[in-house]
C-alpha cells in the first residue's frame, strides 16, 4: 500500500532542505516580532514630531494588533484555499508596503491605516508559517521545530530593539525603523519564492499528485503513486464540522485567556516598574521588556525539547500553571531594578513556553485541510485577549488603585488558570487522525 504524503514526511529523517524551510520560518516570525514592536520603538519620535497626546498614540500602537486579528482569520483561510506559499508571499508584500508607507506618514490617520495594513500581513503570516513548519517536519523533530519557530518572535523583538536603540534611532530617526523593516521584508520575498516549496499536505488536499511529488523530491523523499481519498465532509468549515468545533473553540478561547495574562507584563510591565516604589526613569524601566523577551526566547526554544520527549498536553499545562503563579508573584514588587528584570525574565520564560505549547497544539489539533484556517481563527480570537489585556489591567488599577499591584496581578494571572482548564479539556488525538474516521477516507 502506498504511503500518504504525511507518512512519508513524518517517518523519514529530516533533510537539509527541510531544515532550511524551518530556519526561514523562524526568520519570518522574527520579522513579525520586529514589525509588531516597530511602532513602540518609533513612538517617542512620533510623539515629539507630531505633538500628539497619549490617547492618539494609543490608537497608533493598537492598529497593528487589530490588523493582526483580521489577518489571522481572513488570510488563515486563504492559506488553506490558495496555498501556504502564495499566502506567505502575499503577506510579505502587504507588510513591505505597510512598513514603507508608515516610514513616510505625516499624520495619525494615515499612520493608523498603514499599521493596520501591516498587521493584516503579520496576522496572515503567523498562521501560515506555523502550518508550514508543522507540515515540513517529521514527527521526531516537529515539536522542537515549532518551539524554535515560536522563539523567533521574541528574538525579533530583542534584535529589533537593539538595532533601533543602538543604530537606527540615534543615527537617523523614527522613520528609519519602519524603512528598515520594509527593506528586510522585501529582501525575504525572493528568498521564500526560491527556497520554500508548497507543502505536500496542502497539495494533497487539492489532489495534486504531481505537486506533492515535486515537494517530496525537493525534500529528498521518495515519490508516491497515489493520494488518499478525502470525503466531502472535509470541505466543511471548522465551526460547522462537529469533530472540529470543540477543538477549535477550546484552542481559541484557551489561547485568548492565556494572552490576557501573557500581555499583562509585556504591555504594563514598564509602567509598573516606572511607577512602583522606588520607581525608575522610563529608559531604565524599559529594560524589563528586553528581559521579558529574552526569557520568552529561552522558554520557547528549550520547551520544544521537553515537548519532543514528554508530549504537548501535560508539559503545556504545567507551564500555564507556573506562568500564572509567576505573574502573581510579579505583583509582590521588587526593591531593585535587577530584581524586576529577573522577575520579568522568569515570568516571560514560562508564559512564552506555554505559547509554544499552544502553537504545537494548533499544529496537532487541526487536520491539514483546515490547519491554517483553524490556527488563524484561534490566533484571531486570541488577539481579543492581547488587545484586552492592557485595557483590563488599566481598568483594574483605576477601580482598585495604583497601589494594589498584587491584587491586580493575581486577577490578571487567572487568565492562564482558565486557559489551563480549557487546555486539559482538549481531546488527546491528533487532528489528522480525524481524516481516517470519515466516509470515503
Amino acid at each position: 500500500m502506498s504511503q500518504t504524503p504525511r507518512e512519508v514526511i513524518e517517518q523519514t529523517p529530516m533533510g537539509v532542505r527541510q531544515w532550511i524551510v524551518v530556519v526561514l520560518m523562524v526568520l519570518l516570525n522574527a520579522l513579525d516580532g520586529f514589525d509588531v514592536l516597530s511602532s513602540a520603538f518609533a513612538a517617542p519620535g512620533i510623539t515629539a514630531d507630531w505633538g500628539i497626546a497619549r490617547p492618539a498614540l494609543g490608537v497608533v500602537l493598537s492598529a497593528e494588533l487589530l490588523g493582526m486579528g483580521f489577518g489571522s482569520v481572513l488570510l488563515g483561510g486563504a492559506a488553506d484555499r490558495y496555498g501556504r506559499k502564495f499566502t506567505m508571499l502575499a503577506c510579505l508584500v502587504l507588510m513591505a508596503i505597510g512598513m514603507y508607507l508608515a516610514s513616510i506618514a505625516t499624520a495619525v490617520q494615515p499612520m493608523v491605516a498603514y499599521r493596520f495594513l501591516t498587521g493584516i500581513g503579520i496576522g496572515g503570516m503567523l498562521t501560515t508559517t506555523n502550518a508550514v513548519v508543522a507540515e515540513s517536519t517529521n514527527s521526531r523533530w516537529r515539536s522542537v521545530a515549532i518551539a524554535v519557530y515560536v522563539a523567533g518572535y521574541p528574538l525579533g523583538a530583542i534584535v529589533g530593539g537593539i538595532a533601533a536603540s543602538e543604530w537606527l534611532l540615534p543615527t537617523y530617526s523614527w522613520h528609519a525603523v519602519f524603512l528598515f523593516g520594509a527593506a528586510v521584508t522585501a529582501v525575504l520575498i525572493p528568498v521564500i519564492l526560491v527556497l520554500v516549496p508548497e507543502t505536500a499536505a496542502y497539495l494533497a488536499t487539492k489532489r495534486n499528485l504531481a505537486g506533492v511529488n515535486r515537494t517530496l523530491a525537493a525534500f529528498g523523499k521518495p515519490a508516491i503513486s497515489d493520494l488518499p481519498v478525502i470525503g466531502d465532509v472535509y470541505k466543511r468549515q471548522i465551526l460547522s464540522n462537529p469533530r472540529l468545533r470543540p477543538v477549535t473553540l477550546l484552542l481559541a478561547f484557551g489561547y485568548t485567556f492565556h494572552c490576557i495574562t501573557f500581555y499583562y507584563i509585556l504591555k504594563f510591565g514598564v509602567q509598573i516598574v516606572s511607577d512602583y516604589p522606588p520607581g525608575y526613569p522610563p529608559a531604565q524601566a524599559a529594560t524589563v521588556l528586553t528581559y521579558a523577551n529574552i526569557g520568552g526566547f529561552l522558554g520557547s526554544a528549550l520547551f520544544g525539547f521537553v515537548m519532543a520527549r514528554l508530549g504537548v498536553r501535560w508539559p503545556t499545562a504545567l507551564m500555564l500553571l507556573i506562568g500564572a503563579m509567576l505573574v502573581a508573584w510579579f505583583g509582590t514588587g521588587r526593591d531593585t531594578l535587577n530584581a524586576w528584570q529577573m522577575a520579568t525574565m522568569i515570568a516571560g520564560f514560562f508564559t512564552n513556553a506555554a505559547i509554544s505549547g499552544y502553537y504545537a497544539a494548533f499544529a496537532r489539533g487541526f487536520p491539514a485541510y483546515a490547519r491554517a484556517t483553524g490556527t488563524g481563527f484561534a490566533l484571531g480570537v486570541g488577539r481579543l485577549g492581547a488587545a484586552g489585556s492592557p485595557l483590563l489591567a488599566g481598568t483594574l488599577f483605576g477601580w482598585l488603585g495604583d497601589d494594589q499591584l498584587l491584587t491586580v496581578s493575581i486577577i490578571m494571572a487567572m487568565g492562564s488558570v482558565v486557559s489551563l482548564v480549557l487546555f486539559l479539556m482538549l481531546p488527546e488525538r491528533d487532528g489528522d487522525d480525524v481524516m481516517a474516521d470519515q466516509p470515503g477516507a
